[in-house]
C-alpha cells in the first residue's frame, strides 16, 4: 500500500452543513470542519468535499503483549495478543499515559507501515490468538481497525478494542460488529472529572458500555485508573460500582488501577495500593464478582476468585500465571461453576513478555 493510497483513505461517518462546513459524526465532539482543517483526533481531515483518515495503514508500532496487559482477564488467559495503534486521540486526558502517542502530531510516530492483510498474517506467524487496537483509541481509526479485524478473522484470530468508548451510535455499532473483546476504560463516574480532566463526557461512554454489553457478543471488561483526590473517593466507587451491577450484572469485570505522574498532571502523586485495595473491596461489596487491582504488585487482587466456591481459580503474578484452575470451558475444577468470559482450551503459557515486531508491508 503507498503513501498515496493511505493518505487518501475515505472516511466514514460525516454530513455536510448548511455554512458550507462538514460535520465529522464520528464521536460526540461532532467537529465541523473547513477544508484543510483537522478534527480534535489530529488524524480526521477535510480535504474538499469529504473527510480523509490520514492514518489509514500506519501504526506507532507493533508488540506482542500477553493478554492480561490490556487489561483482559477473561480472555482466552496466558495468550499473546497483537497490540498495535496510530496516533491522536478524540479525548483531551491531563493524566494521559501514553502521551507521546496518543496527543503526537508527528507523523514520525507512526512510521511503521501495515496492511490489514500484513497485521493478521503477522499475528498467525507469531502465533497470537487476537490482536489489539490500543495505546491510542481505535474509536478514531475505526475504518482501519475494521479492516483489520475482518483480515484477522479470516484467519482465525480474534479482535480486541481498547478504548475510552467515546463513539456515536452508528459508528459504534459498525465497530463492535468486528471485535470480539473489549477493555474500556471508565475513567471516572462524575460529569465534573470527565469534563475537567478529559475533555469529554460521561453520559456517551455509559451509554457504549450498556450497548456492548446489552446488544453484542462482544466480551467486556472496564478498567478505572484511581487518581489520589479526583476520582479515588469511596463515594464515587460506591456509586460506580453499584451502577455495574444494576445495568450490567455481577459478571463484567473490573480494574481498578494505580496511576502515576505523567503529561499534565505530574503534580498527584502515585495512587496508594491501599487505594486500589479498597476499590476492589468495595466493589466486592457491592456484588461484583471479579474486581481487580492493577499497575500494583498484588497477587491476590490480580487472581480470579470463583464467586460460588471462593477458591482461587486463577492466580496471577503481574502478567505471569502462577496457577490454573479452570477446565478447558472456563468451569472452576473445585466446584464446576462456570468462570464468565471467553476460555477455549488450556491455559496459554505466553507469560509477562513483551516483544517489538517490525512489520514491513
Amino acid at each position: 500500500m503507498s503513501r498515496v493510497e493511505q493518505a487518501d483513505y475515505p472516511g466514514r461517518y460525516w454530513e455536510p452543513l448548511e455554512d458550507g462546513r462538514i460535520r465529522c459524526r464520528l464521536c460526540p465532539r461532532d467537529c465541523k470542519l473547513k477544508d484543510g482543517q483537522r478534527g480534535m483526533c489530529f488524524i480526521r481531515q477535510r480535504r474538499g468535499d469529504q473527510i480523509i483518515l490520514t492514518s489509514y495503514g500506519r501504526s506507532s508500532g507493533f508488540c506482542i503483549d500477553p493478554i492480561e496487559k490490556k487489561p483482559l482477564n477473561h480472555f482466552l488467559p496466558g495468550t499473546p495478543v497483537l497490540s498495535f495503534g496510530t496516533a491522536g486521540c478524540n479525548l483531551a486526558c491531563k493524566f494521559c499515559q501514553n502521551w507521546d502517542i496518543s496527543k503526537s502530531r508527528e507523523w514520525d510516530t507512526i512510521c511503521d507501515q501495515a496492511s490489514p492483510e500484513a497485521i493478521a498474517e503477522a499475528a498467525e506467524l507469531h502465533n497470537c490468538r487476537s490482536v489489539a487496537f490500543t495505546y491510542n483509541d481505535p474509536v478514531i481509526f475505526c475504518e482501519y481497525a475494521m479492516d483489520v479485524a475482518d483480515a484477522c478473522h479470516a484467519r482465525g484470530i480474534r479482535a480486541v478494542a481498547v478504548t475510552a468508548g467515546y463513539i456515536c451510535a452508528e459508528p459504534r455499532k459498525d465497530l463492535y460488529a468486528h471485535m470480539d473483546a473489549a477493555n474500556v476504560d471508565l475513567k471516572a463516574f462524575t460529569e465534573d472529572f470527565y469534563w475537567k480532566v478529559t475533555g469529554a463526557h460521561l453520559d456517551p461512554v455509559l451509554e457504549t458500555i450498556e450497548y456492548i454489553h446489552k446488544e453484542t457478543n462482544v466480551w467486556m471488561e472496564l478498567t478505572t485508573l484511581l487518581i489520589p483526590g479526583l476520582n479515588d473517593s469511596s463515594r464515587e466507587i460506591e456509586e460506580m460500582t453499584r451502577w455495574v451491577v444494576d445495568k450490567l450484572g455481577p459478571d463484567v469485570p473490573m480494574h481498578f488501577t494505580a496511576f502515576h505522574p505523567d503529561w499534565k498532571m505530574r503534580d498527584r502523586p502515585p495512587t496508594p495500593a491501599e487505594t486500589l485495595s479498597r476499590a476492589r473491596e468495595i466493589a466486592l461489596k457491592n456484588g461484583v464478582h471479579f474486581a481487580y487491582t492493577g499497575n500494583v504488585h498484588d497477587s491476590h487482587g490480580g487472581s480470579t476468585i470463583c464467586p460460588s466456591c471462593h477458591q482461587a481459580v486463577v492466580v496471577r503474578d503481574w502478567y505471569q500465571i502462577r496457577e490454573y484452575n479452570l477446565t478447558d470451558d472456563g468451569s472452576c475444577r473445585f466446584c464446576g461453576h462456570p468462570c464468565a468470559g471467553v476460555f477455549e482450551g488450556p491455559c496459554g503459557t505466553w507469560g509477562a513478555r513483551r516483544q517489538p515486531i517490525r512489520l514491513t508491508a
